[in-house]
């Protein structure tokens, strides 16, 4: 019996000097047996507490509290980094950056991207006989065989790195603002220092940029366009299918349109994850509609909220760091705190994964990929570790224990990008390095060592206010089990297989549609 097999057409194109893949949805040959579908949407920036089925002050999440309600919701689960690409890299790798070789954010003019030796989820499925899409952000690297369409997905439309890092003709809500691009001969107008003003922000379907600028204010609903399409053709086809969709929320800027449609002046950010409620609902709509029965839908995020955006920023629910802001800085995006890493996570799927369940097991972004390949029937890569787990046995309320022991790696805020000197151990955290991301304020706390390590009981204190007393019994029985845990991971990472990130930058690789036209305009304005 002969597997279905995907059809490719190549088309030239002048972009990087090479071909590219359109997908062709039909397909000869018998199936085997249904494998299920899997659509993973992960939301960016978005705060433990910006969902309302985790904290009753939020009200913008009619669709996802749905979702919880029909589905399983999961209160300690974790990002795998607390930044953007190294979490990403994680997600569809499933291993850490000190194997994966992703320690921080790639720039617009970054030569590099996630290894090539690494293999991605997308990958591990195209082999499977999967059909592979991408909507949205990716922040893996753009240039050359690092983009999407090279990295195991056949369909890509989307933004190749945040929203921030390129200028649009309608900025939208950002702390400080940004301006505009230039127009013309003109040249940016005083812009801050972390305002990326001189080249416009680009859009790609595949290959090939469709736009530059890329009007924020239609984005969402772009993506949620070209999401159900995929879906609904990938369904038709009779192919399984994996849909990746990397939101733009919450990050900023926030597009300024959204205010006019909303009752009673709602602030910024609360219309905004409306906006993104709404995509999220759309895209459930059509998996119910099309293939509900034999869809996984994951919802979850890649770190928590930016708190220097002040007003900008979502909610970290109860996990306040207060340690640490008592030091000064914040305690989300960018560090160990759990405002930083713990986010939320929804499991949808009829009739497999239980009815309004909440789930308590420990678990991690890095769980995506060992799940979904075994879900998938597929093969782990070899000749590498893994630092995900299975949890198709949490998901189908068969166990309740994930992880005992899970590492949340120095993300920009202290210590070496990457390193691993926070460790989370059942229901305590040590803490080897701490400090303090930039708050509202332009604070910015001091790093410090700790030897021996903070330890807190997140269970006591999920705010990460008071740590154990060094001299206490509960401490010294847990601080041994914690030394030998991160002791083991340094040494299985060092004798494993890992990469190293190319994070040299040349101006040259920088997307630009028209190098003619101010800004890379694909037209001139």
């Amino acid at each position: 019996m002969a597997w279905p097999f995907l059809k490719v057409l190549l088309v030239g194109v002048s972009f990087l000097g090479c071909l590219y893949p359109l997908v062709d949805f039909s397909f000869s040959g018998e199936t085997r047996e249904q494998k299920p579908n899997f659509v993973i949407i992960l939301a960016d920036d978005m705060g433990w507490g910006d969902l309302g089925a985790n904290w009753a002050e939020t009200k913008d999440t009619a669709n996802l509290d749905k979702m919880a309600a029909e589905g399983m919701r999961f209160v300690d689960f974790h990002a795998a980094a607390s930044t953007c690409s190294p979490s990403r890299a994680a997600l569809l790798t499933g291993r850490l950056g000190l194997r994966n070789g992703v320690s921080h954010n790639f720039a617009v003019t970054s030569v590099g991207g996630l290894p090539l030796n690494e293999t991605t989820l997308a990958e591990v499925l195209q082999r499977a006989g999967y059909v592979t899409g991408l909507i949205g952000k990716w922040h893996l690297g753009h240039h050359g065989s690092h983009h999407p369409n090279f990295r195991g997905f056949d369909y890509y439309f989307g933004i190749p790195y945040s929203h921030d890092m390129g200028c649009t003709d309608t900025p939208g809500y950002n702390h400080p603002p940004c301006p505009a691009c230039p127009r013309g001969g003109r040249p940016s107008r005083n812009p801050e220092k972390d305002c990326h003003s001189d080249v416009a922000l680009p859009l790609y379907e595949n290959l090939s940029i469709v736009e530059q600028p890329v009007n924020l204010s239609g984005l969402a609903q772009k993506y949620a366009e070209k999401a159900t399409q995929f879906i609904q053709r990938a369904s038709a086809s009779g192919r399984p299918f994996l849909l990746y969709v990397g939101l733009a929320h919450m990050h900023v800027p926030l597009s300024r349109n959204l205010l006019s449609a909303e009752p009673g002046g709602r602030r910024p950010y609360s219309a905004a994850l409306r906006e993104m409620d709404s995509l999220v609902g759309q895209i459930k709509d059509k998996v119910d509609l099309t293939a509900k029965n034999n869809t996984f839908l994951w919802f979850t995020g890649d770190n928590g909220p930016w708190a220097q955006k002040c007003e900008l920023a979502g909610s970290m629910g109860p996990f306040t760091g207060s340690w640490q802001t008592r030091q000064g800085g914040s305690p989300a995006k960018q560090t160990t705190w759990e405002g930083g890493h713990r986010v939320p996570a929804l499991a949808y799927w009829p009739g497999r994964v239980p009815v309004n369940v909440t789930s308590t097991a420990l678990l991690s972004v890095l769980d995506i990929f060992p799940t979904v390949v075994a879900l998938a029937g597929a093969s782990l890569p070899q000749g590498r570790h893994f630092d995900g787990l299975d949890a198709s046995e949490v998901l189908f309320g068969r166990a309740q224990a994930g992880h005992r022991v899970l590492f949340h790696p120095n993300s920009g805020a202290a210590g070496e990008d990457g390193a691993l000197q926070t460790v989370r151990l059942e229901r305590y955290k040590a803490f080897f390095v701490t400090g303090g991301a930039r708050a509202c304020d332009g604070s910015v706390g001091p790093q410090w060592h700790h030897e021996p390590p903070l330890i807190f009981n997140l269970d006591d204190d999920v705010a990460e206010s008071l740590p154990l007393e060094r001299g206490s019994a509960e401490y010294q029985r847990v601080l041994p089990e914690v030394r030998a845990a991160l002791s083991e991971v340094l040494e299985d990472v060092a004798g494993d297989n890992i990469s190293r990130a190319d994070y040299s930058q040349d101006p040259s690789v920088t997307p630009c549609c028209n190098p003619h036209q101010t800004a890379c305009r694909c037209q001139a304005a």
